[in-house]
Order: C-alpha cells, then sequence, then structure tokens
C-alpha cells in the first residue's frame, strides 16, 4: 500500500497481482489438501492420491520419471530422496526410496543433509521437485560426494527460472520463489513449508562458477529445461484439475516445437561425480 502526494492510498501492481493469486488459489484449492498443513506427513501421502488420480498431471511425472531412470542401468544402486509423494519406483524396480520423515511405503529415513549411508555405496542419488526445499545444500553437495562413487550420478527436476516461471511462481504458486537470493541457505522449518523454488537456478545457472569452485568433484553434465505450460494447467497438487489427460501429447507436443528451452518452469538437472 503506497500514498500519493494528497493523502490517498494507492495498492500497487504487485500487491493486485498478490491478491488475485491468493484469491485463485482459495478457489480452485484442491479439497483433499485445502486445509491440510503442508508440513503433515499425511499431507504427502495424499498427493501420491492426488496425482494417482489426476491422468494429466500423472503424465506428467511418468515423463519426468523416464528422464530420471533414462539415466542408470538396472543393476545400479540408486537412491531417491523425497519419495513420499511419488513413485519412481515404478520405473527404477530396485530404486531406494527414502523420506525426511517416518511414511508408509518408504524404505529408509533420511535427511539429505547427513545421509547415514557408506562411503560409496551409491550409483546415483534422484529427486523430484525436492532439492529447493533443503535448507543447507552445501551440506547436500558434500555428503553426496561422500556416497556416491566416481562416474556416479545425481540426477533432479526442479523449478527453473526464467520471465514466464518468475510469475507463474511468484503469483500462483504456494512456495517462496526469491531468486534475488544472495545466499543458497534459506532458514529451517517445516520439511515443505522452508523453500526457494528459484535455488536449483540459483545455484547451477547464476552462480554456476562458484558451485564449481565450492564443489569440483560434481560437474554439470546437462540442464534441460521442461514444461512451460502442461504442469500449471493440471493443477499441480495444490490446485483441482482443469484439463484432461488426453491433452497431454498435444500441449508437449506444442511445448517441445516452440518455446520450452526458453520458458520451461522446470529443468532436468544432471550432475556427474568426477572419476578421482
Amino acid at each position: 500500500m503506497a500514498t500519493t502526494e494528497n493523502g490517498h492510498f494507492c495498492i500497487k501492481k504487485d500487491q493486485v497481482f498478490l491478491i488475485m493469486s491468493n484469491m485463485l488459489r482459495n478457489l480452485f484449492a484442491h479439497p483433499l489438501t485445502r486445509s491440510k498443513d503442508i508440513d503433515d506427513p499425511e499431507t504427502t501421502a495424499i498427493r501420491l492420491q492426488i496425482i494417482q488420480s489426476k491422468p494429466l498431471l500423472r503424465k506428467i511425472y511418468e515423463e519426468w520419471y523416464d528422464r530420471i531412470a533414462s539415466h542408470f542401468d538396472e543393476n545400479d544402486s540408486v537412491i531417491e530422496l523425497g519419495s513420499g509423494a511419488g513413485f519412481l519406483k515404478d520405473f527404477i524396480p530396485n530404486l531406494i526410496t527414502s523420506e525426511l520423515f517416518p511414511i508408509s511405503g518408504i524404505d529408509r529415513v533420511i535427511d539429505a543433509q547427513a545421509m547415514k549411508l557408506d562411503d560409496f555405496s551409491l550409483d546415483g542419488i534422484v529427486m523430484t521437485d525436492v532439492m529447493h526445499h533443503i535448507p543447507d545444500c552445501d551440506a547436500f553437495f558434500y555428503e553426496a560426494g561422500r556416497v556416491v562413487k566416481p562416474g556416479g550420478k545425481i540426477v533432479m527436476i526442479e523449478p527453473w527460472n526464467n520471465s514466464w516461471s518468475k510469475w507463474v511462481y511468484t503469483y500462483l504458486h504456494h512456495e517462496p520463489f526469491r531468486p534475488l537470493a544472495k545466499k543458497w541457505q534459506f532458514p529451517q522449518s517445516g520439511p515443505l513449508s522452508g523453500a526457494n523454488g528459484a535455488l536449483p537456478w540459483i545455484i547451477f545457472e547464476r552462480d554456476r562458477r562458484l558451485f564449481s569452485q565450492k564443489h569440483p568433484e560434481w560437474a554439470i553434465e546437462s540442464i534441460i529445461p521442461l514444461m512451460p505450460i502442461i504442469y500449471l494447467l493440471s493443477g499441480g497438487v495444490s490446485l483441482r484439475n482443469f484439463f484432461p489427460g488426453w491433452l497431454f501429447g498435444l500441449v508437449r507436443g506444442m511445448e517441445r516445437l516452440n518455446f520450452e528451452s526458453k520458458w520451461g518452469m522446470f529443468a532436468e538437472i544432471v550432475l556427474v561425480k568426477n572419476c578421482e
């Protein structure tokens, strides 16, 4: 709220967007999670139910999981961080699933910042929409460097930053999105309420040189922007379903042909541990 020269109050454009976005989120909130605490393990279980019940959203996750699984061989030892709301094990059968808190169907309870795993015991670490919830990513990269074998990988699907996605994440999403943040860390709160959605872009794009200096054991193999529109149409895990599943192929084809590389809301990020 600002005051004009004649003493009248005026509302800034950003405030209008925030007010409207809050109204829209409340109006279209998914009934299963509308009143739930985002940090409650029960909410994570409900989100898996939502993903499975929304055909368009499930197809989005299936594409993500196909991409992740393609980086590993059948007998590789791979652990997934933040598995609670997903079904990646359908694509990597011997996957070790984990979560920050006990929840049904999870193999291990693991904190990404202090993984109780043996040195060089893994061929890979995978995650979907998880890294931007880790309060201290430096601690995670050091731990990953300890537990992953030389030549192993970290593969993740994460939010990405550009002028389009910044607007969407700022005004239509419930998580903080702060591309101007100076630090890679944020105060630890709940496992899901604590976040900076812009963190993957900050680390791997804006601060790419700094990442290479701080973590020389990790090389950035690829960053592929994905899905500028279709996730928004699906309503994600927090909003109602807006479009039928049969639209997936049509919309994805259009995205790939025209503007996915420039305007993707997500990115597939692949890191490879340098051979010692």
